[in-house]
């Protein structure tokens, strides 16, 4: 996506450790309009495969995911990283290891948020090593709905995330997807 690569070249800032930091756009500061037109692609790319509900993670995931959902006329739930005092009821869970805070959190998801027999369209911000997407993937699973298919706005494609959702079969489609972040210059996937 033309757009989204534009941002990241401009604002983006690649730091040591394969670290790529959008916080003026993405994941602290919100672009709306970016992500109107992150949600807009995700939609026309995912809008043949019958899409009943969006589910993404919080908090940097969320923005693009209503947005996503919005285009698509269904809802939108976020997993949460931390069990609220008003989750009393049952709920979908997973581990999942975060490559940029390196540590792991358990993503928790209502049960009744996310029935069985749909077709989940999961939507994330990054993509290091697959851990976030996976996850969502096996709650999606275990709550007896099917993946219709993993939208991610940058994806690192020198990490093995990439790989590890197609060998799992999953339809994977990634908005920006950097090559390299060495010598602190982005460099994106040849189209």
């Amino acid at each position: 996506m033309e757009l989204l690569e534009r941002k990241i070249q401009e604002e983006g800032i690649a730091l040591p450790g394969n670290v790529l930091k959008v916080d003026s756009f993405l994941n602290h500061q919100i672009d709306p309009e970016l992500s109107l037109a992150m949600g807009r692609e995700f939609a026309r790319l995912f809008r043949d495969a019958g899409i009943d509900r969006v589910l993404t993670v919080e908090a940097s995931g969320i923005a693009i995911g209503v947005m996503a959902a919005m285009e698509l006329g269904v809802p939108l739930v976020f997993a949460r990283k931390k069990k609220s005092v008003l989750m009393h009821e049952p709920v979908y869970k997973h581990e999942v290891y975060s490559f940029t805070k390196k540590e792991t959190s358990e993503i928790i998801v209502l049960q009744k948020y996310l029935p069985a027999g749909e077709n989940v369209l999961v939507i994330d911000d990054f993509l290091a090593n697959g851990e976030a997407a996976l996850g969502l993937a096996s709650i999606v699973e275990e709550a007896g709905s099917k993946v219709a298919g993993i939208g991610i706005a940058i994806e690192k494609a020198f990490q093995r995330g990439h790989q590890r959702i197609i060998d799992k079969g999953y339809h994977l489609e990634a908005l920006a997807s950097i090559a390299s972040l060495d010598d602190g210059k982005i460099t994106f996937v040849e189209k």
